[in-house]
């Protein structure tokens, strides 16, 4: 089992006007995670985590909650093959 891991997610729900991204950015700099996060044109989430494999787990369970003010409805995951790329998580736009 490898010791990093990669995830790009969709999350849905109230999650644009909540403060989601910064929280999102604070929980991945909490958990060691590298990558991005942005909001999409149809109202939903979309982030993309690297780090170990622990780490991004516990940020893909954050992201089930997300902040104090966010609905999470659903959070669509695809485990992807890590490549290392990112060296911050950053919001994007």
């Amino acid at each position: 089992m490898e010791a990093n891991a990669r995830a790009h997610v969709i999350i849905h729900g109230r999650v644009q006007g909540v403060c989601f991204r910064l929280e999102t950015r604070k929980a991945a700099h909490q958990y060691g995670v590298v990558g991005w996060v942005r909001n999409l044109p149809d109202g939903n989430v979309e982030a993309v985590m690297e780090g170990l494999r622990e780490a991004v787990e516990a940020l893909l369970n954050w992201c089930g909650q997300g902040p104090r003010l966010a609905r999470v409805d659903k959070v669509d995951i695809t485990q992807e093959s890590y490549i290392g790329e990112y060296e911050t998580f950053e919001v994007t736009y």
